[in-house]
């Protein structure tokens, strides 16, 4: 699902990414740990398109990701990769039904009523049924937390990345957070890189690869 080679990228003097080489399977949950500088979260953006290295290569479902202009690459991201982030940027004026069609309105899905059947169904899944008129500011963090989810799954994504994505939320939200990742990924067979300093969920990963000074070094 995701081969890289070689990736190596630098900001300003600092070399922050020295030569990564990964292989990441379909169906896969696969952890990214490793001490603040490692260059995890720089992998993630790259893997995930939002930041392009300064050399290497990246595919992604057979996709070689360096021969797509920005505007194929922008719609080759929304409809082949989820995010979850730490801090789970909900747009506060919006419902969080309107929160998760987002991505699908911005990548030119015009049947309304089959988009708001399939975030209904999501919504469904994530047990937020009973949410889906409320803004963000009426929401707790962990319902916060499954609307980002749901957003990152409303165009049925092939790979999820996530960045920290229970950093915010107390034990048993964290819990049922991961554990929320593997039932998704049992249902829908997707994939999942997670940035994580939670020991818990880097240990029931399918994967857990420790990096250090920009290199996976295990």
């Amino acid at each position: 699902m995701i081969k890289t080679q070689s990736i190596y990228k630098k900001y300003g003097n600092v070399e922050v990414l020295k030569g990564i080489n990964l292989q990441i399977a379909k169906g896969e949950i696969v952890s990214i740990v490793g001490d603040s500088g490692a260059g995890k979260t720089t992998l993630l953006h790259i893997l995930g398109t939002l930041d392009m290295a300064d050399s290497g290569s990246l595919e992604i479902d057979g996709q070689d990701i360096s021969r797509l202009n920005e505007k194929k690459m922008a719609a080759f991201r929304n409809q082949n990769i989820g995010f979850v982030f730490q801090f789970h940027h909900l747009l506060p004026e919006f419902t969080a039904l309107e929160n998760v069609c987002m991505p699908a309105w911005i990548g030119g899905k015009s049947n309304n009523n089959q988009l708001i059947k399939n975030a209904k169904d999501i919504f469904e899944l994530l047990n937020l049924s009973h949410r889906l008129e409320h803004k963000p500011s009426e929401l707790s963090g962990g319902e916060q937390q499954r609307v980002a989810v749901a957003r990152a799954l409303i165009n049925n994504p092939k790979v999820i990345f996530a960045d920290e994505p229970s950093g915010n939320l107390d034990s048993k939200n964290a819990e049922d957070l991961h554990n929320l990742f593997f039932e998704l990924r049992n249902k829908f067979d997707q994939t999942f890189v997670i940035v994580t300093h939670n020991t818990e969920l880097a240990e029931r990963s399918d994967r857990k690869l420790l990096m250090k000074d920009g290199l996976i070094v295990s």
